[in-house]
């Protein structure tokens, strides 16, 4: 009498191999034939924020905790870039890829498991989102709104935090029946995660309430780090904020991974 055969449970921990990595360079080799108009896509709008906000409202504030506003604007501007960058590649991008024209599924007729891929999905999001980073830090450079070199540690924070923004996305990602879906996301979390993690104003004038929910925002953890590293100031309980933010690319990864096995399995 044969066995039974084992479905494997949805929420086993990930097995990733290095094979991911053809997967990640799938989706750049793809992503190189519109670089240019992904790149200036990616940087204009957060641009546009920060010198017409920061010129604007800095005309009428002239100083925020010391620094002109337009300083004080930049480093939030950096982490909200990588943020959109990352959210819109897993959304619109990822689904694209797993949903509307099958890649995942084709992709897994090689020796790839899905594991590999949704890895791959996380990483070249965060990639992606580094890029744009990369850009927006460039123009901060270039109009003299960084302190000194120590605004390159920016780097490796800008990736980390693109992780974590590229995790959650991804378990909405395996949630979604089709695009329209993604508006819930955005209108009530991104864009009230916007709001409140001091990108446009220090957090601590949010009320009590408002600031505690703040206080655990993965956009909140990024601007309370980005912030001393690009204005030369001290940097209050970094490894808390690093923890968080590698927390939150660990556990949206293995959730979102989690909900794409169930997804496919039906």
């Amino acid at each position: 009498m044969d066995s039974p055969v084992e479905i494997p449970s949805i929420w086993r921990l990930p097995r990733i191999s290095w094979r991911f990595a053809a997967v990640w360079r799938r989706n750049f080799l793809v992503w190189r034939k519109l670089a240019l108009p992904s790149t200036l896509g990616n940087l204009a709008d957060p641009v546009i924020y920060m010198f017409g906000l920061g010129f604007g409202i800095g005309a009428l504030v002239p100083e925020v905790g010391g620094v002109s506003y337009i300083a004080f604007l930049a480093a939030g501007t950096l982490c909200y870039s990588a943020m959109n960058s990352a959210t819109f590649e897993v959304l619109y991008s990822g689904f694209s890829r797993m949903h509307v024209q099958k890649t995942w599924e084709a992709i897994m007729n090689a020796p790839v498991e899905l594991d590999d891929i949704v890895f791959a999905e996380l990483v070249w999001a965060a990639s992606k989102a580094l890029l744009s980073g990369l850009a927006v830090l460039a123009v901060v450079g270039a109009f003299g709104l960084a302190q000194s070199w120590q605004a390159l540690w920016i780097i490796p924070l800008i990736f980390l935090a693109s992780l974590a923004f590229a995790g959650l996305g991804l378990i909405m990602t395996a949630l979604a029946p089709n695009y329209d879906f993604f508006m819930y996301y955005f209108t009530l979390f991104i864009t009230p995660m916007t709001l409140l993690s001091g990108v446009f104003f220090p957090a601590e004038q949010l009320p009590p309430g408002l600031a505690a929910v703040a206080a655990w925002l993965p956009l909140t953890h990024a601007v309370v780090l980005a912030r001393p590293i690009l204005l030369g100031g001290e940097i209050p309980s970094p490894v808390l904020h690093l923890a968080a933010l590698a927390g939150y690319g660990v556990v949206g990864f293995w959730l979102a991974l989690a909900l794409t096995r169930r997804r496919l399995m039906k």
